[in-house]
C-alpha cells in the first residue's frame, strides 16, 4: 500500500511533473517579489520563504500538486508588524503561526471546510482571479509600445503553441524565445533584475533575534493568529479547487499540519510565512502536475533560477511573466458562474457575488470568505425557518383542538411557532399539540413551547404535548421550566 502511494504521488510521469513544476516556478517569480514588497521585506525574504515552504509542503502536505509559497494574503497581514517592529518579529510571528496551524491540524479542524458552501468557493476563486489580473496592471500601465508588443506575442505563443505541440508547456517556450529576442534586440523593457535584489546564496538557519518574554508574545500573538487563520483558509480553499480539478480527495488535516511545519521552517531560514497559491497551483495542474514531484520541483527550480542561473533569469522580461499570470487568471476564473448567476437561486448568487465584492474591495481573502459563510448561514437559516408550519385541526366529536406542528423549531422559527396558537380558538376539551412531525433544536425552541403551554394553563385550558421524538423529549426534559409532572404534558 505504501509503495503504491509513493509511486502514485512521486513517480507518475516524472517528465510531465517536472515541466508543470517549471511553469509554476515562472508564475511564482513576479508574484512572490511583489508580495515581498507588499510585506515591506526584501524580495529574497519572499523567495527564501517560497523555497523552504515548497520543500516541506511537498513531503508533509495533504494535497499533491498544490503549490504553496509566500502569498499576498499573508503579506498584507505581516506588513504592519514589519513596519512597527522589524523583520525579526515577523519571523517570530511566523514560528507561532506555524505552531497554531499544527495544532489546528492535530485537532482535525479541517472538517470546518464543510461549512463553506459551493457559492462561497466559486466567489473565492473568481475573486482571486480578479486580484491576480489586477496585480499585473502596474507592470503594463505607462510602459512603452515594446512592452505591449511583447505582451501580445507572449499571449499568442501561450495560447497558440498548444495547437501545434503540447510536449513542452507553451509558457516555457514563450519565456525562452522572448527573453532571447528582447536581449538580441536590446528592447527597452523591464526585466526581473528591475524588480529588486535577488538571492545570492542558499538560505541559512537562524533563530529569530527577539527577546523571549511576555512582551514579545504580546506583540506577535495577534499577527500570528491572523497569519495562521488566513494561511489555513487560503490553503484549504486552494486544496478544494485542486480536488475539483483532479477529481481526487485531499487530506485537509494533514495539509494544516504540513503548512504549519512549512511556515515554522520558513521562519527559521529567513523566509516569510505563506500558504497555498491558487494561481500557480492552477497553472501546475493545467500543464499536467498531479503529484508531489511537481510541487517539489517548482520550489527547487525557483532557487536554482534565483541563485545558480541568476544572470539569465535577471534578463527575463517582466511582461512575459505578466502574460503567464494573465493566462493563469483567465484559467482560474469560473466563467460558467456568469451564466449561473441567472440560473441559480437568487440567494446563492448573492452569496457568490458578495464574496467576490468583499474580497476584491478589501484585498482580504479571509474577510471575503467570512462574509460569504455568514451570508450562507443567514440565508439557510431563513429558508429552513420558513419550512416550519403549525396547522389547527378541529375535532367534530367535541374532543381537544389539535395543532399539528411540522418542520424545524429553533431560534429562527420559535417566534412563528409561539404566535401560531390562538387562545380564543381553544376547545372546551383543551388543546393537543402534536409534534410527531417536528424537531425542537435549542433552548429558544423549548422556551417557545414553554410559553405556549404556560399561556394555555394560565387561562385554565388543558394542554397536552404528544409525539415528541427521543431527541426532542431529551432537550425538553432538560430545559423546559413548566411542571412536567402534570399528566397534560406527556412524552411518547
Amino acid at each position: 500500500m505504501l509503495i503504491t502511494t509513493l509511486r502514485r504521488e512521486w513517480l507518475t510521469n516524472p517528465p510531465r511533473e517536472l515541466l508543470a513544476g517549471a511553469v509554476a516556478t515562472f508564475a511564482l517569480i513576479p508574484e512572490v517579489i511583489a508580495f515581498s514588497f507588499a510585506a515591506g521585506v526584501d524580495p529574497q525574504v519572499g523567495l527564501y520563504g517560497s523555497f523552504v515552504i515548497g520543500i516541506v509542503i511537498a513531503f508533509a502536505g495533504g494535497r499533491p500538486a498544490m503549490v504553496s509559497a509566500a502569498a499576498g494574503s499573508v503579506a498584507l497581514v505581516a506588513a504592519p508588524l514589519v513596519a512597527s517592529h522589524g523583520l525579526s518579529y515577523l519571523f517570530a510571528a511566523g514560528l507561532l503561526a506555524g505552531a497554531l496551524q499544527i495544532v489546528f491540524g492535530l485537532l482535525r479542524l479541517g472538517v470546518l471546510m464543510r461549512f463553506v458552501s459551493q457559492s462561497v468557493r466559486t466567489g473565492f476563486v473568481n475573486a482571486l482571479a480578479i486580484l491576480i489580473f489586477a496585480a499585473q496592471m502596474p507592470h503594463l500601465l505607462g510602459e512603452g509600445w515594446q512592452t505591449y508588443v511583447l505582451f501580445a506575442v507572449a499571449l499568442s505563443l501561450i495560447y497558440g503553441v498548444p495547437r501545434l505541440n503540447t510536449t513542452i508547456p507553451s509558457p516555457l517556450i514563450a519565456i525562452v524565445l522572448l527573453t532571447a529576442a528582447a536581449s538580441l534586440l536590446q528592447l527597452p523593457v523591464k526585466t526581473v533584475a528591475d524588480l529588486g535584489r535577488l538571492p545570492e546564496a542558499l538560505p541559512i538557519f537562524a533563530w529569530p533575534t527577539v527577546p523571549v518574554s511576555w512582551e514579545t508574545l504580546r506583540i506577535i500573538v495577534g499577527p500570528a493568529v491572523a497569519i495562521a487563520m488566513v494561511g489555513l483558509l487560503e490553503s484549504l480553499m486552494t486544496a478544494t479547487v485542486v480536488d475539483d480539478l483532479t477529481k481526487t480527495p485531499s487530506a485537509r488535516d494533514r495539509e494544516c499540519t504540513g503548512l504549519g511545519f512549512a511556515n515554522m521552517a520558513s521562519s527559521l531560514f529567513g523566509g516569510i510565512a505563506g500558504c497555498g497559491m491558487i494561481g500557480q497551483t492552477v497553472s501546475n495542474v493545467k500543464y499536467g502536475g498531479r503529484g508531489r514531484l511537481s510541487t517539489l520541483f517548482s520550489c527547487v527550480f525557483l532557487l536554482v533560477l534565483m541563485v545558480a542561473l541568476k544572470p539569465w533569469v535577471s534578463q527575463v522580461p517582466v511582461v512575459v511573466l505578466v502574460a503567464i499570470m494573465v493566462m493563469v487568471s483567465i484559467d482560474t476564473f469560473n466563467w460558467s458562474s456568469l451564466r449561473a448567476v441567472v440560473a441559480h437561486p437568487r440567494l446563492s448568487s448573492t452569496v457568490m457575488l458578495s464574496t467576490v465584492a468583499v474580497t476584491v474591495v478589501s484585498h482580504n481573502l479571509a474577510l471575503g470568505v467570512l462574509v460569504g459563510v455568514l451570508l450562507s448561514g443567514v440565508f439557510f437559516t431563513a429558508k429552513v425557518s420558513q419550512l416550519m408550519d403549525v396547522a389547527p385541526e378541529g375535532d367534530a366529536a367535541g374532543g381537544p383542538l389539535t395543532y399539528r406542528v411540522t418542520g424545524q423549531v429553533f431560534f429562527a422559527s420559535a417566534d412563528a411557532f409561539s404566535e401560531s396558537f390562538d387562545l380564543d380558538a381553544a376547545a372546551e376539551a383543551g388543546v393537543r399539540i402534536d409534534v410527531s412531525q417536528a424537531h425542537f433544536w435549542d433552548v429558544t425552541a423549548v422556551a417557545a413551547l414553554d410559553k405556549v403551554v404556560g399561556r394555555y394553563r394560565a387561562n385554565g385550558i388543558p394542554v397536552e404535548v404528544v409525539g415528541m421524538n427521543q431527541a426532542t423529549a431529551t432537550i425538553v426534559e432538560r430545559l423546559a421550566v413548566h411542571d412536567k409532572s402534570r399528566p397534560d404534558f406527556s412524552k411518547p
